[in-house]
């Protein structure tokens, strides 16, 4: 037996979550039976507890009642014992990563005290980071991998903005555009001005005081991890072979309807992809799991990532953790340790 949070139901998480004792995994052949030290809390977690939009009940979460009962996606901790198929990890190792192959959009199963683990989303964690950092890095880094990398590749020498630097996604994607050589300018609230900063962002923007878009300065490449710029915006601030790519972070729900939340933004953007040249190409292809994993274990080894941890919670305070994830406040990633 182990120590899980478990949800049998959707709703806020302070009413549908619990702390309780439930089996231990069984692993399947191709997967690693992790005893978890650190996961982390996210807006993909939220909307997975929370069931909304209610589409995303549709693409795996699980229509009237979550597949997985256990919430969470990403996992650092210690090989307890694999699978007969596996062949890269062994009991002992450290080792960090999702906890499924597909979209973020469905429990992982990672709140609790051990998780089974798909073998090729994992990659062994960097002796140089704590279980706590190595679990910051996983959602965030393929997010902003993917879409640092959406429909163009950051060259040396491009002036590249991330709005919303200062939190999970975004304080992964200021180092990784840094590590590719680009000049960097990070845009946040003023408490996150100084973290977006030692970063190693060339210029910081608060954007309680500034509206860049209403500037002088053209970049290359905006990154809008806050989703909160409109196109015709963005236009403004781009150079003329600049490129615009949104996350599609919603706010929990702030403003968007429940039932399809921001993906009508997401359709119509593809729709103009087109016809606007700022706009990335449409590409249905993406990286495995397993080769984002790779470069980020690269970048952390080389001291290209370093991972930010807001605030530790234990497992019992999970609904606290996922207070503060809403209010917005976190400076990059909240972690549970279990």
């Amino acid at each position: 037996m182990m120590r899980a949070i478990v949800q049998e139901k959707y709703g806020p998480p302070e009413e549908v979550l619990q702390l309780r004792e439930i089996g231990t995994p069984v692993v399947g052949d191709d997967e690693v039976l992790v005893r978890v030290r650190a996961t982390s809390v996210h807006p993909d977690v939220w909307h997975v507890v929370t069931g909304r939009p209610y589409v995303l009940r549709l693409m795996g979460a699980g229509v009237s009642r979550p597949r997985n009962p256990v919430p969470g996606t990403d996992a650092a901790g210690i090989v307890e014992s694999v699978g007969k198929g596996v062949t890269r990890f062994e009991p002992g190792d450290e080792v960090f990563g999702e906890t499924h192959t597909k979209l973020q959009w469905r429990n992982g199963g990672a709140f609790a005290e051990f998780v089974s683990v798909p073998e090729e989303t994992l990659a062994l964690k960097p002796h140089g980071i704590t279980f706590e950092q190595a679990a910051a890095v996983p959602t965030s880094g393929f997010i902003a991998v993917l879409n640092l990398e959406s429909g163009t590749q950051i060259q040396p020498g491009q002036s590249v903005l991330i709005n919303g630097a200062g939190g999970g996604v975004g304080s992964i994607a200021v180092q990784i555009a840094k590590a590719h050589g680009a000049r960097v300018t990070g845009v946040d609230s003023t408490d996150k001005i100084e973290m977006v900063r030692s970063l190693g962002a060339d210029h910081v923007i608060d954007y309680t005081r500034e509206d860049f878009t209403q500037g002088s300065e053209r970049y290359d490449f905006i990154l809008d991890v806050a989703s909160n710029l409109s196109l015709a915006a963005s236009k403004r601030a781009l150079t003329p072979k600049g490129v615009y790519v949104l996350i599609g972070h919603d706010h929990f729900g702030a403003g968007v309807g429940r039932v399809f939340g921001g993906l009508p933004r997401f359709l119509k953007l593809i729709a103009l992809s087109p016809f606007v040249s700022q706009l990335p190409e449409i590409s249905f292809s993406m990286p495995s799991k397993g080769e984002v994993m790779a470069v980020l274990k690269e970048l952390l080894e080389a001291g290209k990532l370093t991972p930010v941890v807001d605030r530790t919670y234990p497992l019992e305070d999970v609904t606290d953790a996922m207070r503060r994830l809403v209010e917005g406040r976190a400076c990059g990633r909240i972690i549970i340790t279990p």
